[in-house]
């Protein structure tokens, strides 16, 4: 148990970084192609489904540390 947690602990600091990247990068797109109407700031909605995911991994991490514990 205590491996898994540390995997899904790697695994929601691994997503949250990729969450970062991936907004920065469609925000600056939005921002500097004139071709859509769409508003640079639509680009932080792509951060909802990563937000879920880390949340479920973070606490994927503390249910296996706590089951972990004699």
């Amino acid at each position: 148990m205590k491996t898994l947690s540390v995997v899904f602990g790697a695994l929601a600091v691994l997503l949250s970084d990729v969450m970062c990247a991936a907004v920065a990068y469609n925000y600056c797109a939005l921002q500097w192609n004139p071709a859509t109407s769409f508003p640079p700031y639509a680009a932080f909605l792509l951060a909802i489904p990563y937000a879920v995911g880390i949340a479920v991994c973070a606490a994927l991490a503390v249910i296996f540390h706590l089951k972990a514990k004699p």
